[in-house]
């Protein structure tokens, strides 16, 4: 009996791929095969073959994800820091403490 993944929540996979990823790997190798016939043109083939080999799919990750995510945090998303002066810290909570003494809060 087959059982789709996850309780029919997961994502479908043909080997190591993702169909959306096997779907863009052929339509690169068709457009590769006539940049290759047409133009003697090899770079598209390199390009599909990177690809092909990124989206390979393990325990359901992939180095393009894992791409994707560095790049996401490195360059793409603003990283924002939040920077407060706290000064010292009493035990107590003495408000005119804090009044008297002016800090950052």
């Amino acid at each position: 009996m087959f059982m789709y993944p996850d309780n029919l929540k997961g994502k479908p996979t043909l080997w190591l791929w993702y169909l959306r990823d096997i779907g863009v790997i052929g339509i690169g190798a068709i457009f590769s095969v006539i940049a290759i016939s047409q133009l003697n043109f090899y770079i598209p083939v390199a390009i599909v073959g990177a690809y092909a080999f990124l989206t390979i799919r393990f325990n359901d990750t992939s180095i393009f994800d894992f791409l994707q995510y560095a790049c996401a945090f490195f360059i793409y998303h603003q990283q924002i820091y939040y920077w407060e002066y706290t000064g010292f810290v009493s035990a107590g909570n003495n408000e005119n403490y804090y009044r008297k003494r002016k800090i950052w809060r």
